[in-house]
């Protein structure tokens, strides 16, 4: 499966940094959006999501502040789902995803993984 990560982080302490792990470990392939990294560990960093294409999922990772303003790029990128990661969690804009067809989660990527429920 693919899934992009948006607010990727090159710090392994963060969240996201892990969810990237794990999901590499599960066999998935991540596609890493920051707008300010180009590299994490030799893999490529995309700046916007408008770089990106084939997600099946999309992992959340900054606040709703940024996603409210993502919304049309998160429409045209056509996800099948997004998973809002604790903190990130932006109720105002799940409306407009769904009503194209995005299934919106509200979960935590590394437990979903952890326990199978991803």
């Amino acid at each position: 499966m693919n899934v992009a990560i948006l607010g990727a982080s090159d710090s392994p302490i963060r969240y996201s940094y892990k969810a990237m792990c794990l999901l590499e470990e599960h066999g998935h392939s991540t596609v890493l959006i920051h707008p300010r990294l180009t590299e994490i560990e030799g893999r490529t960093v995309h700046a916007s999501l408008s770089e990106v294409n084939s997600i099946d999922t999309l992992a959340m990772y900054v606040n709703p502040q940024i996603s409210g303003k993502l919304v049309d790029e998160i429409k045209s990128l056509a996800p099948k789902r997004v998973i809002f990661n604790p903190g990130s969690e932006n109720p105002s804009i799940y409306p407009d995803l769904e009503k194209v067809g995005i299934k919106v989660v509200q979960g935590c990527v590394l437990v979903m993984l952890n326990t199978g429920t991803f």
